[in-house]
């Protein structure tokens, strides 16, 4: 597999064409950013942790039958993904309050959230992603109801599959992000599932084990980010 001109440069990831139209390369970078690419640092190993995390987790999703755009690893940072017509919407799933709930509404933070909340987030860097929902979708044309409806479902499936996971090893799923897009009609799990897109609290401590700790300048990120990869099973040799 030839990788080619590059497609996409985002935040932490870069985006290649390859010799296969279906077929994409996406490279994972030591880049971590926050405040909407306004504050940017370079960690050691992040990159790899990220790319062979994504990996371990859309193969476990895979196998609970969500479909994803993952095809294999290349190499540390690089992944092999198939070409996906991305749907400018974001799902997130609110296990317990943090983050923008807190601020919007002054809930605590840490409220377990039952049934867990699913919110929409319009992909849109110069407008920081604002909040939308379900009839903006359809009055823009955004995504239709069908795949809307079958995002949400894939979501919530998802939720239980990384529940299971993480509660295992000692870890709380607070929230999370998924995008999607289209491969030949169907809505497939696209982009990535990191601790950079989603947060991770140690079950006894509440420890923040994820992006927070560079956003809220708390030390030790990649530190937090292996001993999450390590107690999930994933594979950094």
């Amino acid at each position: 597999m030839q990788k080619k001109a590059e497609l996409y440069r985002g935040k932490a990831k870069t985006v290649y064409l390859t010799d296969d139209p279906n077929l994409l390369v996406l490279e994972f970078r030591n880049d971590t950013s926050a405040l909407d690419g306004e504050r940017i640092e370079q960690f050691e190993r992040k990159g790899m942790i990220n790319n062979k995390f994504n990996h371990f987790i859309m193969q476990k999703l895979a196998q609970a039958g969500i479909p994803t755009q993952m095809e294999r690893l290349l190499s540390d940072t690089e992944s092999l993904v198939k070409k996906l017509t991305m749907i400018p919407v974001e799902c997130v799933i609110r296990n317990r309050a943090a983050g923008s709930l807190v601020k919007r509404l002054g809930i605590e933070e840490g409220k377990l959230l039952e049934p867990p909340i699913f919110d929409l987030f319009l992909k849109n860097d110069a407008q920081h992603d604002p909040m939308i929902n379900e009839s903006y979708c359809e009055t823009f044309g955004w995504v239709s109801k069908a795949h809307l409806r079958e995002m949400k479902r894939l979501s919530y499936k998802a939720n239980e599959v990384l529940n299971t996971i993480f509660d295992k090893a000692g870890l709380i799923l607070v929230d999370f992000k998924l995008e999607f897009g289209l491969f030949n009609g169907q809505v497939v799990l696209g982009d990535e599932f990191s601790p950079d897109g989603s947060r991770l609290w140690d079950k006894k401590t509440k420890d923040k084990l994820d992006k927070d700790r560079f956003r809220q300048r708390l030390g030790g990120l990649i530190e937090a980010y292996e001993e999450v990869a390590k107690r999930i099973g994933v594979c950094l040799d």
